[in-house]
């Protein structure tokens, strides 16, 4: 069992006050390593791939300190057999970063896409930065044509379903659910 938290923790708490810089060489770092069509697990191979990263990162122009970290924190995943993790574990590492900022990672979701006219997209960020005593609200929006019509929020953890595609679900459920109950009560004898 892979535990992308503990990862994720150690990779914030190893950088400190350079978490966010970390996450960005991270960021630039992962593609390449995922573009090498196979990497064998070991020793060795995270060594070939230590050389790899700190020629890219230096080409970024990342610091040192947190380049060294970083590079080890991809060869450790390289070593274990984890690579295929590592695009789960940046999302946690985001969201455990973007807790001790305050901020927030929201997902719209909605059937066609939206625009900014009222309530659009920033103003409803602006809801929720107001709802939560968040100092930021980064927002990601995706357009699901299957939702039919509403919208869906993800923040954080929360989901809020106000789709039509969710409102149709549970009038079928409430209309099965009150046939059912008539069919009882008929054969009660009346």
């Amino acid at each position: 069992m892979f535990h992308g938290d503990r990862w994720a923790r150690v990779f914030v708490a190893g950088l400190g006050g350079n978490a966010e810089t970390g996450l960005l060489c991270l960021r630039a770092l992962v593609p390449p390593v995922k573009a090498v069509p196979w990497i064998p697990s070991g020793y060795s191979a995270a060594r070939r791939l230590e050389k790899m990263l700190r020629e890219s990162a230096r080409e970024a122009g990342f610091r040192e300190g947190v380049t060294d970290f970083v590079i080890r924190f991809v060869a450790l995943f390289v070593e274990r057999g984890r690579l295929r993790h590592v695009d789960s574990v940046l999302e946690k590492i985001e969201r455990r970063i973007d807790a001790r900022r305050g901020a927030l990672a929201v997902t719209l979701e909605s059937a066609v896409p939206l625009d900014d006219t009222p309530p659009g997209v920033e103003e409803l960020g602006r809801r929720i930065a107001e709802a939560t005593g968040a100092t930021e609200v980064r927002m990601g929006t995706r357009v699901l044509p299957e939702l039919l019509g509403g919208y869906r929020l993800q923040i954080d953890g929360f989901f809020v379903d106000a789709s039509l595609a969710k409102q149709v679900e549970k009038m079928k459920a409430d209309l099965e659910a009150g046939i059912a109950a008539s069919r009882g009560n008929a054969n009660d004898g009346f």
